[in-house]
This record gives structure tokens, sequence and C-alpha cells, in this order.
């Protein structure tokens, strides 16, 4: 039941955050639900197609369709009350992140994946929603710049697997790496850390 709430969390947060980033793009209504859509469900239909789930989970379960329609409807209603400060776009995919990162890695233990599998099933849940968000929005994808994204989400996996050791109860499991993406991403942003870049200019 907890898991089936995160998973919903996370839909709604990274709907909401589809649906503010196609506003900002002004589009129709038509285009602002196929953006939060896309948003919430990407990752979960690249995790499921990876590991043979069929049909993906959001075909068999219309509570997920409701849910993201529902956020889009709040989004717009709520727009200028949500949209009036830069860093809600932020919070709700930062939030997202966290969330769907764990689904992920749920998921690959419930199908029987090596733990590190399971992390990276997780980071791709969680970032491959916002790619193609940003894809379709024009805009250069989140993990593709240099900013702390997919790497926060792997560091929250190795968090979860590190507690499962010594954590019995999965609920606190669960807060406690989605804290730690949060906490890394939020960190990151206010300090400005980022990974550095391979590249070097030449010299000429």
């Amino acid at each position: 039941m907890f898991f089936q709430i995160v998973d919903i969390l996370g839909t709604i947060a990274f709907a909401i955050s589809g649906a503010l980033v196609a506003m900002n793009k002004r589009m129709d209504p038509f285009g602002v639900l196929i953006i939060a859509f896309v948003t919430a469900v990407g990752g979960g239909t690249l995790r499921d197609i990876m590991i043979g789930i069929e049909p993906v989970s959001w075909m068999k379960n219309m509570t997920f369709v409701y849910v993201i329609i529902g956020s889009v409807v709040f989004a717009v209603l709520f727009r200028k009350r949500i949209n009036f400060l830069r860093k809600s776009l932020f919070l709700f995919d930062t939030i997202g992140i966290a969330l769907y990162t764990l689904v992920g890695i749920e998921t690959g233990l419930i199908a029987g994946l090596h733990p590190i599998i399971c992390i990276a099933l997780g980071t791709m849940t969680a970032c491959f929603g916002g790619v193609l968000r940003d894809v379709l929005c024009n805009e250069i994808p989140v993990v593709f710049r240099k900013e702390i994204y997919a790497t926060a989400c792997i560091l929250g996996g190795f968090t979860y697997f590190i507690l499962r050791k010594f954590l019995y109860d999965e609920n606190y499991l669960f807060v406690i790496a989605g804290l730690v993406v949060i906490v890394i991403r939020l960190i990151a942003v206010r300090f400005k850390i980022s990974l550095p870049s391979l590249y070097k200019k030449d010299n000429i």
C-alpha cells in the first residue's frame, strides 16, 4: 500500500512539473495534458518495457490516468499561485525524481534483479520522463547538463541498499532514501555544485 502511495505521489509531482513547463511554453490545454502525461509515465513506461511487463503499469491501472488529469487541472487552476515562485518547477521535479527512483528500485527488486541494476532502473525511471518533457518542449534535458540530477538518484539508490541491511521497515527506507535524493539536489543547486566537465578548451 505504501509503495502504491509513493508511486501516485511521484506521478502527481511529475504531472505538475510537466504541466508547468508546458504552460510556460504557452501550449494549449491539449498540449499541456500531453506533456504532463509523458512526463509522469515516460520513465515508468521505459522501466516496464525493459523488464518485460506487458502491458505497462499505467495501462492496467486507470488510477494513474485519473491522477494525471487531476494534477493537470490543479496546475491550470492554481497556476498563478504555484507559478509565481520560479522554484515551483524545480521543487516538483525534485520530489518526482526522489519518489520515482524508489519506485524503480522496488520494481527491480520485485523482478529479482541485482541491486546495481535496480539502482540503474530507478535512475532511468526518475529521469526519462523529464528527458522526454524537455525534448518535446525544445529544452536541453536537465540530465544532460552539468547539474546534479541523475547523480542524486544514484546516491539515493545506494543509500537505500545500505540501509536495507540495518532497517527492516520499508517505510523508513523509502523516506530516508527519498530525502537523500531531495537534499543532495537542493544542496547542489543552492551552492551551485556540479559535475566537472570533460571538455577542455584547446589553447590556440
